[in-house]
């Protein structure tokens, strides 16, 4: 087990609502940690600092926790570094950090890690964020856009080139696409939203996908870039460009995203309700107080997004140190609360489904 000094050590982006609620903050800051921030009594606060690492698809959210946990909790500050979800888990596995975001589950060979990690107790994955994947564009002139899998797939594996493409034209009747090239941007980093995004492409799109889901892209068709922030920031700079990220970066640059057809035939447009629908037909293919899901990408529930992720926290179930564990207790017993949940909408995100979200809060009272 590493020790406190070696966490205490790992650098890191610093999200705590502490330095929302400093001197030099802003009273609408405050006011805002405020309203977000628990309930007085639902939970038994922790105090001190806490690392964590990993998925940047789930940064906003935590900022948006950490902020309203520190109004609630004076002296408790989260430290997360959102490196991405591969680099996240090794930072956990090797103890670097306290808890990972992660936007898939463990493998076996992470969990077997993590395993060693928590002293001989399971590592669970308890879902925390729904994050739509959108399928994010800038070409001029072109508001609206609708695709469906097998599209998306000859895009980012490079055989459909040219926006006016007949694949692309033939399912926008009225809409006019340029005769100019189409420049795909993919994560270059190990990812979770890459391992979501190209499972997805593997479960819908037939032959015309051939490589199997993981987080590193898979092949050389388009452009790499680091992290969330990085892919945003070349689509946004890249005339004629697309990419996959999580739908609260797309929102929050005001990018353009695709209506993407559903298992039941519906092009669908990306909203936190569409996206909550989504996941709601996910089963729950974890044993004990592990809450991995199954997302099925081919869903018929009309009106449902179907590019969604699951962001999980990745934490010991036992085996942590005593105040490194109540304070993974205390900060996940909020962000899994009713309040915790309910500010997600409003910055890009789903909350998790009712029937989720009510194993998950069972999971995490057991973490000791």
């Amino acid at each position: 087990m590493k020790n406190g000094s070696r966490l205490a050590a790992l650098s890191g982006v610093v999200v705590a609502g502490a330095l929302a609620l400093s001197a030099c903050g802003s009273d609408a800051n405050e006011t805002e940690a405020s309203a977000n921030a628990p309930a007085a009594g639902s939970i038994d606060c922790a105090e001190g600092s806490v690392n964590a690492a990993g998925s940047s698809a789930q940064k906003n959210a935590v900022e948006e926790w950490s902020k309203a946990f520190a109004a609630a909790c004076p002296g408790a500050t989260l430290n997360y570094n959102p490196t991405g979800s591969g680099a996240g888990i090794q930072a956990f596995t090797e103890g670097q950090v306290a808890f990972a975001g992660s936007d898939s589950a463990l493998d076996e060979e992470e969990k077997a890690a993590a395993k060693q990690r928590c002293e001989g107790n399971p590592a669970l994955n308890l879902p925390m964020v729904v994050g739509p994947v959108a399928v994010a564009y800038n070409v001029e002139g072109v508001d609206s856009l609708k695709l469906d899998s097998p599209t998306l797939a000859k895009i980012f594996a490079g055989e459909v080139t040219k926006w006016n493409a007949p694949e692309i034209a033939e399912q926008n009747e009225g809409v006019t696409l340029p005769d100019a090239d189409i420049k795909p941007v993919y994560r270059s980093d190990e990812s979770g939203t890459t391992d979501n995004f190209t499972d997805y492409l593997k479960a819908t799109a037939g032959d015309v996908w051939k490589w199997e889901p993981a987080k590193k892209w898979p092949n050389d068709a388009g452009q790499g870039a680091n992290g969330s922030d990085g892919v945003t920031q070349l689509v946004k700079s890249t005339a004629g460009s697309i990419s996959y990220v999580e739908y609260s970066y797309a929102k929050n640059n005001s990018l353009n995203t695709v209506s993407v057809k559903n298992g039941a035939g519906e092009y669908t447009e990306l909203t936190p309700d569409s996206a909550s629908k989504g996941v709601a037909g996910a089963k729950i293919v974890g044993t004990g107080n592990d809450v991995e899901l199954e997302i099925d990408y081919t869903a018929k529930e009309a009106g449902a997004y179907p590019i969604v992720l699951v962001t999980y926290e990745v934490a010991c179930e036992k085996g942590l140190p005593a105040e490194q564990a109540k304070f993974v207790k205390s900060f996940l017993t909020y962000t899994s609360s009713a309040d915790g949940q309910k500010i997600l909408t409003d910055i890009g995100y789903a909350p998790l489904p009712q029937a989720v979200l009510t194993k998950v809060q069972a999971s995490v009272k057991a973490l000791s």
